[in-house]
């Protein structure tokens, strides 16, 4: 039984040879077709770098409450468009109006006692012009007066010696007293100043009640409503600024040497967006000045114009030119794809010789021939059905 399948097996296998000559004659029995050649040329291609990475906003910011109080009111909600210098929300400013009320009579105030009232805040100060110094100049002279009469009457022998001691000692506490006086003005000065300050930070308070955007942008998280009462510091809402975005990628060291600020990057969304497949053109803004020592890669930013469709956090496939190379290149059409290998069809002693051929980049029709060609060879421009052995001949011309 072995036996009789052996034989039936060895008389049914098909032979390789006959079918490859059967395919020959089958090529040579087409008619002869009309052929053209295009040489292999040197072209000019972009040189890319591929890598992937994710959008960022350009700036995100987290409005605060810089003073306590309750949510007076909030103009925004979550996505609401802000212009830098908007108000997004009120702290209720009641308490904090009373404040600059108290300030600024404790400041009018100090300013009277300086013989200021009414005045403008940032008057120069004369001291020996204020009520109290100009008081104690006129008792210093009036006693200067009486020592001097005092002694020239004492020099006549018309009074006595006690009196002359007496106006001198009246003097002398003249004196001490304009000093003194002196004094209790520049204290009083140092106080009214005190409250020049406590009126500003009372102002300052008022105004850090109304909470404005820094940045133009959009509310990406919203954390209050009207009516919470906040600390100092408790979050009221997040901004985001989203155009341009920031793409930020960590290239590898062999490929990061040609990479600097100014190259385009072209972006294309990948996984499942909406627009998976658009690209958008940006460029290299930031090149970080050194490799990360434990990656070995070099981190680069790229400013990403957003039409409207990109989001902070969509996943993105990168490609950043780098420089231009001359390569050898064919025409688009002069290449034949089959089970994933590419090749290219030549005319060799008026038949058609397949050359296997692998490709690298493209630009525009051209494409990169990075092996099994040689500039200035000629290939068939337009192969169509043409088969390997079929007859052919050169168009006028060729």
């Amino acid at each position: 039984m072995l036996i009789s399948l052996a034989f039936a097996s060895a008389g049914c296998r098909p032979d390789a040879q006959p079918r490859v000559e059967e395919s020959a004659h089958a090529a040579e029995a087409r008619p002869v077709r009309e052929v053209q050649l295009e040489k292999v040329e040197l072209g000019q291609l972009e040189q890319w770098v591929e890598v992937s990475g994710t959008l960022a906003a350009d700036a995100q910011v987290t409005l605060a409450a810089k003073v306590p109080g309750r949510v007076g009111s909030i103009a925004v909600d979550l996505s609401s468009a802000v212009r830098e210098g908007q108000v997004v929300a009120q702290i209720d400013a009641t308490d904090y109006e009373i404040g600059v009320q108290q300030a600024s009579a404790a400041l009018a105030q100090a300013r009277a006692q300086l013989g200021l009232w009414g005045q403008g805040a940032k008057q120069r100060v004369d001291i020996d012009a204020t009520p109290v110094v100009r008081q104690a100049s006129a008792t210093l002279e009036e006693a200067r007066a009486n020592a001097a009469r005092q002694q020239a009457l004492a020099e006549q022998g018309l009074s006595p010696e006690a009196e002359l001691t007496t106006a001198r000692a009246s003097l002398a506490r003249a004196e001490a007293a304009l000093e003194t006086a002196r004094q209790e003005v520049q204290l009083r000065m140092a106080e009214a100043a005190q409250r020049e300050s406590d009126l500003a930070i009372a102002r300052q308070r008022l105004s850090d009640t109304v909470i404005r955007s820094p940045i133009d942008g959009f509310v990406q998280t919203r954390w209050v409503n009207r009516g919470e009462y906040l600390a100092a510091g408790a979050r009221v809402v997040d901004v985001v600024r989203v155009n341009p975005l920031r793409l930020r990628l960590a290239l590898p060291e062999r490929e990061a040497g040609g990479v600097a600020p100014g190259q385009e990057v072209l972006v294309t969304l990948d996984g499942a967006a909406a627009d998976a497949g658009a690209s958008v053109r940006g460029v290299v803004a930031r090149v970080a000045p050194g490799l990360d020592a434990e990656t070995r890669s070099l981190l680069i930013e790229a400013d990403i114009p957003n039409p409207g469709s990109l989001r902070p956090g969509h996943f993105v496939r990168a490609r950043i030119a780098v420089g231009r190379r001359r390569v050898p290149t064919v025409s688009r059409g002069a290449l034949v794809s089959f089970a994933g290998l590419q090749k290219v069809l030549r005319v060799q002693d008026g038949k058609v010789v397949e050359a296997p051929v692998t490709i690298g980049g493209s630009s525009g029709d051209r494409v990169e021939i990075v092996r099994g060609l040689a500039p200035g060879e000629l290939v068939i421009s337009a192969p169509g059905s043409l088969q390997q052995g079929q007859a052919v001949r050169l168009a006028a011309g060729q």
